[in-house]
């Protein structure tokens, strides 16, 4: 028999575990010993906040990361196949979107080992969810282009889909380069435009807010500079 693998959503911002994962799901990572994740020392200090039952130093985990060749995943599912449940960390919020795994949990189905997505955060939805705009019809983008001329093409071409299909669109940046995706975006996009800002979500600090290009240009836009953000853009016809 194989194992399960399961998606483990982890927090978006610092804040108390209990009211951002389920008991459920804690219950769920807490029995596991073989793990896969982006950054092993940020997912072991995860571990430990769930209170993992077997020690930290007996819990083998992967490392699984953007320069992970394809080639290593079929090692990685090594342990399912032999009958272990294993869990798929995220960094920050859900595995395999806008995150790496996506392959893996590909070649998951293709072994027909049963993949369990588990409850927790996911920025994305959050900020859609508290946006006021479209979501029934929505595109996530993930990064747009670092050169300006082409990033400035791009938000051009999301406004004009947007308008065309009525349809939100959602993208994110560097931290550290949110205050000029930012001020780029009120430079480029049409005035009654609706540009939602949606910064440290689940957190203390947590920022939501959705005004229109013009009334965010007579506005203080707030400081998102290295702050984690998620933008979303729906234009008018």
């Amino acid at each position: 028999m194989t194992g399960k693998l399961y998606l483990i959503p982890t927090p978006i911002s610092d804040c108390d575990l209990d009211w951002i994962i389920p008991v459920t799901v804690k219950q769920s990572i807490q029995q596991l010993e073989h793990f896969i994740a982006e950054h092993p020392k940020t997912a072991r200090r995860f571990l430990k906040q769930i209170e993992c039952k077997s020690p930290l130093q007996e819990i083998h985990i992967d490392t699984l990361n953007e320069h992970t060749p394809d080639k290593a995943l079929e090692t990685m599912l090594q342990p399912l196949l032999t009958g272990h449940d294993t869990g798929l960390l995220s960094e920050a919020g859900c595995p395999a979107v806008a995150d790496p795994g996506g392959n893996l949990v590909r070649l998951a189905h293709d072994k027909r080992i049963t993949v369990i997505p588990l409850t927790g955060p996911s920025s994305i939805m959050l900020a859609l969810m508290a946006s006021g705009l479209n979501g029934q019809r929505f595109c996530f983008h993930g990064y747009l282009p670092i050169d300006k001329s082409a990033r400035t093409q791009g938000i051009t071409l999301l406004e004009k889909q947007s308008s065309k299909h009525d349809q939100t669109q959602v993208f994110i940046e560097a931290p550290y380069r949110n205050q000029n995706l930012l001020e780029l975006i009120l430079e480029t996009c049409r005035n009654d435009t609706d540009l939602c800002i949606a910064s440290s979500l689940s957190g203390p600090d947590e920022y939501v807010r959705t005004q229109t290009i013009k009334q965010w240009k007579l506005t203080s836009p707030p400081d998102i500079n290295k702050i984690p953000t998620i933008f979303l853009l729906h234009g008018h016809r």
